[in-house]
């Protein structure tokens, strides 16, 4: 089994972090590809920034459709992409959101997201709605956090984000805690040895996911909504993503 894992942003050194963390849950045999693309924003804190990290992000779905990965995770919070992806793609998709969501309303009554910057919380509570998992997501809950500082050595993240998972159980009624940032991956197992309730990070959730589903022969259906997509030309600087016919 090979499962792509993708990064939507342009920093190596989180798609690093990201491949570690998705390697240390995969089943033996499974083969785990962590890519990112070669265009697009270095971090995703924004709508704007989202936006234009889809392109890169579909370049690296059809790249792995050559390749025959069996299955993809999107490696950021907002999904970016999500249903564009399984477009295109044969096997499935999972984002690592809507992955962390189902996974904590499994082991939990009621979880809090904690996220990065408060900018990015409504676009956790959309998908909080979109996934039908409203009703479980007691808060969601930012660090002011910039992304990319949890990529820098001796940053005090890793406390600020503690103190956070730690307001939420006090204050939030939430019983687990989803984090919200595939850069924060490496930190789901101190905080959860910390305050001792379960901590799911979307990445190792959205591989045990994909795995599932690839062992169980789903993929992604064609019929209707997610059908490959039409025929069409793409003109200027998105001539590249023309499909033939």
């Amino acid at each position: 089994m090979r499962i792509q894992v993708i990064n939507p942003n342009t920093t190596a050194s989180m798609t690093a972090k990201i491949f570690d963390a998705a390697r240390a849950v995969a089943r033996p045999g499974c083969e785990i590809l962590a890519v990112s693309p070669a265009m697009g924003p270095v971090s995703i804190e924004s709508h704007y920034d989202e936006a234009l990290a889809v392109p890169g992000l579909l370049q690296e779905i059809a790249a792995g459709e050559r390749a025959g990965v069996d299955g993809t995770v999107i490696a950021c919070f907002g999904d970016p992409g999500l249903k564009a992806a399984r477009e295109l793609a044969r096997g499935p998709v999972v984002g690592i959101a809507e992955a962390a969501m189902h996974l904590a309303s499994m082991v939990g009554t009621r979880f809090t997201v904690v996220t990065t910057l408060a900018r990015t919380i409504g676009q956790a509570r959309h998908l909080a709605e979109a996934y039908g998992m409203d009703r479980f997501c007691a808060n969601v809950r930012a660090c002011e956090l910039p992304v990319l500082e949890l990529e820098e050595p001796g940053s005090n993240a890793r406390e600020r984000i503690v103190d956070e998972c730690r307001r939420a159980l006090a204050e939030d009624g939430a019983d687990c805690i989803v984090l919200g940032c595939a850069g924060m991956a490496d930190l789901c197992a101190h905080i959860g040895s910390v305050l001792q309730v379960p901590v799911i990070d979307g990445v190792a959730a959205g591989v045990q996911l994909v795995e599932s589903l690839v062992t169980l022969g789903l993929k992604t259906s064609k019929r209707g909504e997610l059908a490959h997509p039409l025929p069409k030309t793409m003109v200027g600087l998105l001539e590249g993503f023309t499909l033939a016919r």
